[in-house]
C-alpha cells in the first residue's frame, strides 16, 4: 500500500463539485492505500490572514462534509494541519534550502495574485506556500499525491525540494509521485466554474427545495426561447450536469432536446431529483453528526494524535540527518 497525502484549504462548506471531483476519490483511495487527509487551515493564511475568526468554523464544516461523504477515520488519518508541530518545523527548515527562483516561477502563485487582486501586498507566506505544501507531504514521507494535470507544477516543486534535501543530508524523503485524477470541470448555476465566492454552488448541506431553486436558475441553451424550440445540448450546462452524474437516458435526452419535445423546465426538474438523490443521504448524515459537535472534534483529535506520532518520528530522523540532535 502506498502512502498518500492530500489536503484541502479550510475556506467553507463543500459543494457538489468538491464531492464529484475530490471526495469520491478520497473514498476510493482509503480502501486501497494508507491515507493521510488533512484540513489545511494554515494555507488559509496565505490569502486570508485578516479573517482568522472564520477558520475554526470552516474547518468544522469541512470535517462534517468529509465524514458524511464517507471518508472513514477507521481507514484514513483525518487531521488538522495546524495542530501538528512538525509541519511548522519542516516548513521553516525547507525554506532555508529552497531557492527563491523556484517559487517565483510557480504559475499558481501568479494566478492567485491575479484572482485575489493582491498587487504589491503579496506576503512571504503566499510566495512560500509551495514550501509549506512540500512539508505537508514530506513530513509523512508521502509516496503519492492525488492531483489534476494543472497541479503538476506544485508537485514538481515538492520533488525538487526533496531531491535537494536528499543531496545535502542523505536519502531521507521519497520523491512523491502523482496520483493523477481526471477531475471533471463542474459548472455552477451561472455556467462558470462552481465556486462559493461566485454564489453559484450547490452545497452538500442544501435542502431539497434549495436544490430545486438553484437548479431552476441554471443556464441552458440561450437560443431555446420558447418551450418547443429545438435545443442545443452541447452548450447547455444542465445537459452537461446530467452527463457528469451518469445519464441512462442520454441518447433520448439529446434527441428530445434537439427536436423540442423536452423543455428546459422538465430537464431541470429531472436534474434536481438526481442531485437530491445523491445529496440527500449525505445531508442526513451531516445533520446527524452536527447534532453532536464534540464527537466530530474527538474524531479529529484522534487523527491529530496519529499524525503527530508519525510526523514526530520522521522529524526525529530529520534532526538526526541535519545534525540538530545535541
Amino acid at each position: 500500500m502506498s502512502r498518500i497525502v492530500s489536503g484541502m484549504r479550510c475556506t467553507g462548506q463543500m459543494h457538489i463539485a468538491h464531492y464529484l471531483s475530490v471526495l469520491q476519490s478520497y473514498r476510493e483511495m482509503q480502501d486501497q492505500h494508507e491515507c493521510f487527509f488533512f484540513l489545511a487551515d494554515l494555507h488559509v493564511l496565505t490569502t486570508g490572514a485578516d479573517k482568522t475568526h472564520e477558520i475554526k468554523d470552516n474547518t468544522y464544516q469541512i470535517a462534517l462534509d468529509w465524514l458524511s461523504s464517507g471518508i472513514d477515520p477507521e481507514k484514513a488519518t483525518i487531521f488538522i494541519q495546524s495542530q501538528i508541530p512538525a509541519h511548522y518545523q519542516l516548513y521553516l527548515f525547507l525554506s532555508m534550502i529552497t531557492p527563491k527562483g523556484w517559487l517565483e516561477r510557480n504559475p499558481t502563485v501568479k494566478d492567485m495574485i491575479r484572482d485575489y487582486n493582491l498587487g504589491d501586498s503579496v506576503g512571504h507566506g503566499l510566495l512560500g506556500y509551495p514550501v509549506l505544501q512540500a512539508s505537508d507531504i514530506l513530513i509523512y514521507k508521502g509516496e503519492q499525491v492525488p492531483i489534476g494535470k494543472d497541479q503538476r507544477p506544485h508537485l514538481e516543486i515538492t520533488r525538487e525540494i526533496a531531491r535537494r534535501f536528499n543531496a545535502y543530508y542523505g536519502n531521507t524523503f521519497p520523491e512523491p509521485k502523482e496520483y493523477l485524477r481526471e477531475y471533471p470541470l463542474i459548472k455552477g448555476t451561472d455556467g462558470q466554474k462552481m465556486s462559493k465566492s461566485l454564489d453559484n454552488a450547490i452545497f452538500l448541506s442544501d435542502e431539497e427545495k434549495t436544490i430545486g431553486k438553484k437548479v431552476s436558475r441554471m443556464v441552458t441553451d440561450p437560443q431555446k426561447i420558447r418551450r418547443d424550440d429545438p435545443g442545443h445540448p452541447d452548450v447547455c450546462s444542465v445537459f452537461e450536469f446530467h452527463s457528469i452524474l451518469g445519464d441512462a437516458q442520454k441518447k433520448d435526452r439529446i434527441k428530445q432536446c434537439k427536436d423540442g419535445s423536452l423543455c428546459c423546465v422538465a430537464c431541470k426538474r429531472e436534474l434536481s431529483a438526481k442531485l437530491n438523490e445523491l445529496i440527500g443521504p449525505i445531508r442526513d448524515e451531516r445533520n446527524r453528526l452536527d447534532a453532536n459537535p464534540s464527537k466530530v472534534w474527538d474524531v479529529l483529535e484522534i487523527g491529530n494524535c496519529k499524525a503527530r506520532k508519525v510526523s514526530g518520528e520522521i522529524w526525529n530522523e530529520i534532526e538526526e540527518r541535519v545534525g540538530f540532535r545535541y
